[in-house]
């Protein structure tokens, strides 16, 4: 009995070495994945730390976001923040794929994502990081909650800082980690409808910038809504602190981008992180760490699934 009550305690908590003895050969698998996916489309690294995100703020880090619409099944990918730009998720199922020949029904799809979004960020860092120890053991949920994604998710095209510090809030993450988290905005592309607001009607932008970015973004709410553009435009394939450096200039693209320096009470952290690289990686690593531990399924809620799309 004492054995078996020490068992169920392991099971029930995140740990790195949930699938030491299970699968062994499950952080490879994955990061050989996530490498070989990247090394063919760059853009891809952003693309799986947003899934990461997005999951996680909609009913706890359970791969909820993955779930396409089934039976009883409205999918979350149909909400506002993710229709449409949502990306990935094929990668995922690719890895989800490898995982299973190697340990068929082991590894939860849920942890692929969250492994697969530090392996993103390691990839892409010049500097080798931000790097950060995944805790394990997450399982699938078996439901999604498209309304629940439209409360938790920001909008990029108009919530201020008072909202998005009150999202993370929400998830039990501070200003710091906000601001911190933020920075994946660093890699990555946004489409022009999520920031024509701003380079159109917004005061507090570099005109320049604002000029250079309207060039394949018109004015017209109906052309060129899918064109893309660098969240940074310096660096936009680096995973630095040059977003910071950007804001400081008022180089903002996103909307929810340039709040955080704005004359606001975050001034301060994106001044630090602009000129403390390290400070900022590392911040940002503990932050992902805080965040893949929103309300995970574990022990016996949940499942493992078989592929990340449906449930079992």
């Amino acid at each position: 009995m004492l054995l078996f009550l020490a068992t169920m305690s392991c099971e029930a908590h995140l740990t790195p070495i949930y699938y030491a003895n299970s699968c062994p050969h499950a952080l490879s698998t994955i990061r050989t994945a996530v490498r070989s996916a990247i090394a063919r489309e760059r853009r891809m690294a952003a693309s799986i730390i947003r899934l990461h995100f997005h999951d996680c703020f909609v009913q706890g880090c359970d791969a909820s976001l993955l779930l396409k619409d089934g039976k009883g099944i409205i999918s979350e990918q149909k909400a506002r923040q993710n229709f449409q730009s949502a990306r990935g998720f094929e990668v995922i199922d690719s890895i989800k794929a490898a995982v299973e020949e190697v340990c068929p029904g082991v590894v939860s799809c849920a942890d692929i994502l969250a492994v697969a979004a530090r392996d993103s960020s390691v990839y892409v860092s010049p500097a080798g990081g931000p790097t950060w120890t995944v805790k394990l053991g997450r399982r699938d949920s078996t439901t999604a909650n498209k309304d629940l994604a439209e409360q938790n998710l920001p909008i990029a095209t108009v919530d201020d800082l008072d909202k998005l510090i009150s999202l993370f809030d929400r998830q039990g993450l501070s200003v710091k980690d906000m601001v911190a988290l933020s920075g994946a905005h660093t890699i990555g592309q946004a489409q022009c409808a999520t920031f024509r607001g701003r380079i159109y009607n917004e005061t507090n932008i570099d005109s320049g910038f604002a000029k250079t970015r309207g060039r394949r973004c018109p004015s017209s709410p109906v052309l060129g809504n899918n064109t893309l553009a660098p969240l940074d435009l310096v660096t936009p394939n680096s995973f630095d602190n040059n977003y910071y450096k950007n804001l400081l200039t008022k180089k903002g693209l996103l909307h929810s981008d340039q709040v955080l320096f704005n004359g606001g009470p975050t001034d301060d952290i994106v001044r630090l992180y602009s000129k403390d690289q390290a400070a900022f990686l590392s911040d940002f690593a503990d932050a992902m760490v805080k965040m893949g531990d929103i309300s995970p399924l574990i022990g016996s809620a949940g499942e493992v699934r078989k592929i990340c799309s449906v449930t079992n």
